[in-house]
C-alpha cells in the first residue's frame, strides 16, 4: 500500500515507466491503482528509432506486473516522506 499510495499523489506529473521487454514510455500519470497498473496520457517513446510503431500511440495502459522501474520527476521525491511511511509501516501502524 506504501507505493500505491505515493504514485496517487503523483496522479498529473510526468513519470518515465521503464517495462520488462526494455520498453521505456514517458507521460502524465494519469492514474494508478491498487496492483500499480498505471495509465499514461501524452506518452512518447523514449527511444523512438527502436519502437517506432509506438510513435503514435498517445495514451496507454500498463499493466503493473510489466513494470521494472518508474522514474520519478527529481523534484517529486520526498524522502522524508518516504522515509516516515516506510518506519510506519515497518512498525505495523
Amino acid at each position: 500500500m506504501l507505493f500505491f499510495s505515493y504514485f496517487k499523489d503523483l496522479v498529473g506529473r510526468e513519470v518515465t515507466v521503464e517495462l520488462k521487454n526494455d520498453l521505456a514510455i514517458r507521460g502524465t500519470l494519469h492514474s494508478v491503482d491498487q496492483y500499480l497498473n498505471i495509465k499514461l496520457e501524452n506518452t512518447r517513446v523514449v527511444d523512438q528509432d527502436k519502437y517506432p510503431h509506438m510513435l503514435s500511440v498517445r495514451n496507454c495502459f500498463i499493466r503493473g506486473s510489466v513494470v521494472r522501474y518508474v522514474q520519478l520527476p527529481p523534484d517529486g521525491v520526498d524522502a522524508e516522506l518516504l522515509h516516515d511511511a516506510t518506519r510506519r509501516e515497518a512498525r505495523g501502524g
